[in-house]
């Protein structure tokens, strides 16, 4: 680059008035850029709060319609579902997975019926229906078995995508599984259903909330890191994303967010392709925390961070502050 010396070059100058800083800015925020999580349990009028995550509720599947249009009226152009399966419906193979009238298909179902024009993305995973807490299914020594729980993962999304979900998005990290859920979706039909991997996902200390959420905090037996990134790792990170690629994957994800904006970076130089990150639980009840002790101003730490995701490569981010964004954005 070349550039003219001070003070014929004062970069201060586009910032000296409003009008100019709008008309400077690299990065626009928009309600279009979020996906909003939620959670989904059992009953009728149910809303319950969730400790852990302030702000934050499962809804019962007649509720979970009119949080669907309230983001839908808001611009919010997606929703992502997670379910809190009950306990006397969790097994050590998860095969409630299977079940085409589990809670994740009932919601798909009442939410397609009721808000057609939003899009739905659904996890595929075994960790809300297993006793265990493992995303997948335990050999004889504990360690969970790949090419067995990716058998069980292509029923689990042959089953969503059945009920009308539009993304598949495996957050398990089976190697593999990618390849193998879009050659099933293709022999099934559901040639355009989505398949948003999670490419990188690390074995991070951020989800604790999100395990309260879905029921699981208790129950995980052992620990995630024989199929879950180390955080130390970055090139490991891009060899996953090459692979999920190369089997199918329309999109792929980066999780946690903040954290790992370096390896979001990475991958959009790398492969040019729409990444996603998750601002996941931990990081939303940081925020949430911070605000509440007076810390920082809750709105403004929110729009910060989800511009350092727009910032870093983004094509979306997964966030539980979507609703309240697209609000502050919309004006």
């Amino acid at each position: 680059m070349t550039h003219a010396p001070y003070p014929a070059l004062r970069l201060r100058r586009t910032r000296a008035t409003a009008w100019s800083r709008a008309m400077h800015a690299e990065n626009r925020l928009s309600p279009t850029d979020f996906i909003w999580p939620l959670f989904v349990t059992e009953g009728e009028g149910v809303e319950e709060p969730i400790g852990a995550l302030p702000g934050v509720s499962r809804w019962s599947v007649d509720r979970i319609v009119g949080q669907a249009r309230e983001a839908r009226d808001a611009g919010i152009p997606c929703l992502a579902l997670f379910p809190n399966t009950q306990a006397e419906r969790r097994s050590d193979d998860g095969a409630e997975a299977l079940n085409p009238d589990n809670l994740m298909c009932r919601a798909i179902r009442a939410i397609k019926d009721a808000v057609p024009d939003i899009g739905v993305l659904t996890d595929v995973a075994l960790d809300p229906y297993t006793v265990h807490g493992q995303d997948g299914l335990l050999g004889p020594t504990g360690y969970v078995v790949n090419d067995a729980t990716v058998d069980v993962l292509i029923g689990q999304s042959l089953n969503q995508a059945a009920a009308g979900a539009d993304i598949i998005a495996p957050s398990d990290m089976m190697d593999g599984r990618v390849g193998a859920i879009r050659e099933a979706l293709e022999e099934e039909g559901h040639a355009n259903v989505q398949i948003m991997a999670y490419a990188a996902k690390y074995a991070s200390a951020f989800y604790g909330p999100f395990r309260d959420a879905v029921g699981s905090r208790g129950l995980l037996k052992g620990d995630k890191k024989n199929y879950q990134m180390d955080p130390a790792n970055g090139e490991e990170a891009l060899r996953e994303v090459a692979l999920d690629l190369a089997e199918g994957a329309d999109s792929v994800m980066v999780k946690p967010g903040l954290p790992y904006l370096d390896i979001v970076a990475r991958v959009r130089d790398r492969f040019a392709v729409p990444v996603f990150a998750y601002q996941v639980s931990g990081e939303y009840a940081m925020i949430e925390h911070a605000a509440a002790a007076r810390a920082g101003d809750r709105d403004a730490l929110i729009l910060e961070t989800l511009m350092a995701f727009k910032r870093a490569g983004c094509s979306g981010v997964l966030t539980y502050h979507a609703l309240h964004a697209a609000r502050l954005l919309n004006g």
